[in-house]
């Protein structure tokens, strides 16, 4: 019980999830999240529950310690073509998930939420899913299960295939390859091995932990903190890959979303090909990360 309003217990692990949602409400302290202020309105509220329910330890809490599971809104549209899935889960890092809705009416999973059987029948409702996008090996935990449950097609690149060693699609190379209709895969070997970034209409890229937007530096970043597989080899992928790249949509595994006209996101990604050319191999800290 916190008599002082919403809070944020001990559990935390500073991964941002919570700060993207309710940036006016929970801000970083400490080398964790803190409250910056109590909701004023409803819409407030709202936006404190998304952070709530998308948070992978359940550390963000009302003064009474319980999350109402009647305020829970997932997914939550980021508009008429793509959902936030939330309910983030421990066993991915806290990564996030989405839905992308096809224009034949079925929905492609791009990562996974925590496995929850409630929540894989609430994604049913929408439309059949079925296929099942891994950006990488970090989020791999839940993908089988999910794909089992919607009877789907699980994608996972060759150079992370440990981590899903029964995908039913494998990617292979580094060449970009249609999936589905307006759906490319475009290998990114950086981050980790088998990265892989999903674009979809040339309008959302879904970036897996390859890079992200940075509230802190206003612009697209990569975690070169924590590159499990090699600096180097991301800079050359993006080099290979940045420049037939179109979107509008950065839709990470963690770091910010953010929403630009296609052309400033190519000018951007420019930049950030020519900044990661210069980096060099560090040591993994993810207290580097310039969220």
């Amino acid at each position: 019980m916190n008599d002082s309003g919403w809070y944020v217990d001990e559990r935390c692990t500073n991964c941002d999830v919570a700060r993207q949602l309710a940036p006016d409400l929970i801000v970083e302290a400490n080398g964790r999240s803190e409250i910056l202020r109590q909701p004023l309105d409803t819409a407030e509220e709202d936006l404190m529950y998304a952070a709530a329910f998308a948070c992978h330890t359940r550390s963000i809490r009302p003064s009474s310690g319980r999350i109402d599971p009647e305020r829970d809104l997932y997914p939550i549209p980021l508009d008429d073509t793509v959902l936030f899935c939330g309910h983030n889960s421990q066993q991915t890092a806290a990564a996030n998930s989405y839905l992308l809705r096809r224009p034949s009416g079925n929905l492609l999973m791009v990562d996974t939420p925590r496995w929850s059987e409630p929540l894989a029948a609430r994604f049913e409702t929408l439309g059949p899913v079925t296929d099942v996008l891994l950006t990488h090996r970090d989020h791999a935990a839940h993908g089988r299960r999910y794909a089992d449950r919607f009877q789907a097609r699980l994608w996972v690149h060759e150079g992370d295939l440990a981590a899903a060693p029964d995908a039913d699609c494998v990617l292979r190379g580094t060449g970009s390859i249609e999936i589905a209709d307006g759906v490319l895969a475009h290998p990114l070997p950086g981050h980790t091995e088998g990265s892989v970034l999903y674009v979809a209409d040339e309008r959302y890229c879904f970036s897996g932990d390859s890079f992200y937007w940075s509230r802190t530096t206003q612009d697209i970043e990569v975690a070169d903190s924590v590159t499990w597989y090699s600096v180097e080899e991301l800079a050359a992928s993006l080099a290979r890959t940045a420049g037939d790249l179109r979107f509008e949509w950065l839709l990470p595994g963690h770091g910010d979303r953010k929403q630009l006209p296609a052309d400033e996101m190519a000018a951007r990604m420019r930049e950030l090909t020519a900044r990661t050319r210069a980096l060099r191999p560090r040591p993994i800290d993810f207290t580097a990360v310039r969220w």
